[in-house]
């Protein structure tokens, strides 16, 4: 009898470790697979179980969260949503994340393993830390402005600081309220499916994920290579530029809104935007080293970050002389964000050195404990400095004397480039006005913005649109609330 109670009690022992065994295996071994299972609503629940962390701006929080009472318990909720959602972007219970809310997702909804003192401890007890929040680098004044300039038209502002590359406004619109994707139901799927649909594409971030052709404020890089590689040693001699100018090898004859642009000096090419005299400059310059700069100042770089991906801006590498020709003035294959031609103009403003650009300044605990920061960001040398001096030179002139005259300020140095950029079947679409510029107060040693504008559908005719009649105001704005903060 004893010897049957020994193998029953050992076969139990047996069972019980069988038990233990499978249930570690379950827990521990494929707890990941259970999470990550669509069916599996427990992780859902416990993210919205307790309230997101926070996106802030100039340390006021521009996000929320409401307590709803239902399973998913905790609602995304947005202060001013349509001015900060290029930034933001949505967080959805039904349609995911994106932008910072997808960028910082970790940090915002409390997953992030460097919020705990005690990481391993929390992966074996599963315990869910507390959201943090998200520290921007927005100069609120300056967002609020783009956002004023542009109004009801269609277009795009960024705006960096130079030395640093903080990225100090970032608007694009027609936008949007990321509050009508926060929660779930009819609602949302009624708006998802009417901002999807909507022409005007609300949700498309024309600051950093929309290229345009740069039209002539590229010649603000044209000029920058011509005078490193020694095509132009002198602002105001005389560049031997016929018009109109014919394209290598081709019959195509281009000519210039501004009078007066032939045998034009770079100086006054650059203040009347004369497109024959910097086609020319391109092709004497040549393809290498116009790639060259243009690379340096950031184009083709298809892994920019600020922390969510930029599109890349681009210029054409294997062209013919005529397609350099036109490249060289912002046309044929080149195409830029808002963002990268603020970092052109950033470029010059800061000696010739691009820094890359950034949006978060640090993450921080829920108590105000610092959890990241940026830290430093690297640097390229888009032109030598010497190249620089003489650029804000010539963007100072424009400004000052030529097509950029509304963007001036007073009691500070402004420096810009006016822009004209055709698109549509036979350049029959309005023409995108563009302005890019940077300012420095008379009483501080270094420039504090650097901006980039494009609107879409200007209404004015083209005169006024060369003229900067409607980005270079907007830019204008911008750059005095960030001197006047």
């Amino acid at each position: 009898m004893t010897k049957y109670m020994r193998h029953a009690a050992a076969f139990c022992a047996l069972l019980m470790v069988a038990l233990l065994v499978n249930a570690a295996r379950v827990q521990v071994v494929q707890a990941p697979s259970y999470d990550g299972n669509t069916a599996n609503r427990r992780s859902a629940i416990a993210r919205y179980g307790q309230p997101r962390g926070d996106i802030l701006v100039d340390g006021i929080p521009v996000t929320g969260s409401k307590d709803t009472g239902e399973q998913l318990r905790h609602e995304r909720t947005y202060r001013n949503g349509p001015l900060y959602a290029p930034v933001t972007g949505f967080a959805s219970q039904v349609y995911g994340t994106t932008f910072l809310e997808h960028a910082e997702d970790g940090i915002l909804s409390g997953t992030d393993p460097m919020l705990s003192l005690f990481p391993l401890w929390n992966d074996v007890t599963r315990v869910r830390n507390r959201p943090g929040d998200v520290v921007t680098t927005l100069n609120r004044a300056a967002q609020e402005a783009a956002y004023r300039g542009l109004g009801v038209r269609k277009g795009a502002v960024a705006a960096v600081e130079p030395s640093t590359g903080r990225v100090l406004a970032l608007v694009s619109t027609p936008s949007y309220d990321p509050a009508e994707l926060s929660g779930n139901g009819d609602r949302v799927t009624s708006a998802w499916a009417r901002l999807n649909d909507d022409p005007e594409q609300p949700m498309l971030n024309r600051a950093v994920r929309q290229t345009y052709p740069p039209g002539s404020t590229f010649k603000v890089v044209t000029a920058a290579a011509a005078l490193d590689a020694g095509v132009v040693s002198d602002l105001d001699a005389p560049t031997d530029s016929p018009v109109p100018y014919k394209l290598p090898g081709t019959r195509t004859r281009l000519t210039n809104e501004s009078d007066d642009c032939e045998d034009s000096s770079v100086r006054a090419a650059f203040e009347w935007s004369c497109n024959t005299v910097f086609a020319k400059l391109g092709v004497d310059v040549g393809l290498e080293a116009m790639a060259s700069t243009a690379q340096a100042f950031g184009f083709n770089d298809t892994g920019l970050k600020i922390p969510f991906s930029v599109a890349p801006s681009t210029f054409d590498t294997q062209v013919d002389k005529a397609q350099l020709a036109l490249s060289s003035i912002g046309q044929y294959n080149t195409r830029a964000t808002p963002l990268q031609m603020a970092m052109v103009a950033a470029a010059v403003a800061n000696g010739g050195q691009v820094r890359t650009p950034y949006l978060v300044e640090r993450t921080v605990r829920r108590g105000g404990e610092t959890v990241a920061t940026t830290g430093s960001r690297p640097i390229r040398q888009a032109m030598n400095p010497a190249t620089a001096v003489r650029m804000r030179e010539l963007m100072t002139d424009v400004v000052r004397e030529g097509t950029g005259a509304n963007a001036a300020i007073p009691g500070a140095t402004v420096g810009g480039k006016t822009g004209t950029a055709q698109h549509g079947i036979g350049n029959s679409g309005v023409p995108y006005a563009w302005f890019v510029s940077w300012a420095q107060r008379d009483d501080q040693l270094e420039p504090r913005v650097a901006v980039a504008v494009v609107v879409e559908d200007a209404a004015a005719d083209r005169g006024d649109i060369s003229g900067g009649g409607d980005a270079a105001p907007i830019a204008k704005a911008v750059m005095k609330a960030v001197l006047d903060s």
